[in-house]
């Protein structure tokens, strides 16, 4: 492929109960390759507890050149100063995060059931469209690298294609996708996370230099 564009890592968090304990796996990541985004999950529900985590990593975050975005909840990234949100599936929620949060934070969507689904979102302002689960067992790596290959050859908008295994990031950074995401399982890699994020940043470079 002579027009490969070398796609970017955003990384998806397992839910974080405690900043200040995940903070030095968050940097290790960040550091161990070109991350553009972090989809950061929780596990406390309680909206102060959240508050804390936020603001506490936002500028580890920033400080490495990645954007910080919260899922589903547009008024605790704006409260938070995060830089945006991650919307699972189509409908009134991403409707009211374009609303409050374009043109000046991001919004990124994912959960879209069908080609349908996914042509919808690509018409509204979104950022980002992503292909595949935010866990593991959900849609087939196949099937991702099949909606990502289709999305980059006729759309416009970027896309995410997402890798639970770090041997599936060398396919899906010749899908065109213009970033791969790396499910939370790359913080629970026993060598460490910064591991899992070179690995996977070492297949993103191999890609490019073959083409």
């Amino acid at each position: 492929m002579t027009d490969f564009i070398k796609p970017r890592l955003y990384l998806i968090t397992p839910p974080v109960a405690d900043a200040e304990s995940f903070a030095p796996a968050l940097k290790a990541a960040l550091d161990a390759g070109d991350v553009a985004c972090v989809l950061l999950r929780f596990a406390p529900p309680d909206e102060n507890a959240r508050k804390k985590i936020v603001r506490s990593l936002v500028p580890l975050t920033q400080d490495c050149g990645a954007a910080l975005l919260l899922p589903n909840d547009p008024q605790l990234a704006v409260r938070a100063g995060a830089d945006g949100v991650h919307v699972t599936g189509p409908g009134e929620q991403l409707d009211a995060a374009l609303d409050s949060l374009k043109p000046d934070r991001i919004v990124g969507v994912g959960g879209l059931a069908d080609k349908q689904q996914a042509m919808t979102a690509g018409e509204l302002d979104v950022d980002y469209l992503m292909f595949g689960d935010l866990d593991p067992g959900g849609e087939s790596a196949e099937s991702v690298l099949e909606r990502a290959s289709w999305w980059a050859e006729i759309f416009n908008v970027p896309c995410i294609a997402v890798a639970h295994d770090l041997g599936e990031v060398a396919a899906l950074a010749l899908s065109g996708a213009e970033f791969v995401a790396l499910g939370p399982g790359v913080f629970d890699d026993p060598r460490g996370p910064a591991a899992g994020v070179t690995q996977a940043q070492e297949a993103l470079d191999r890609m490019e230099a073959r083409t």
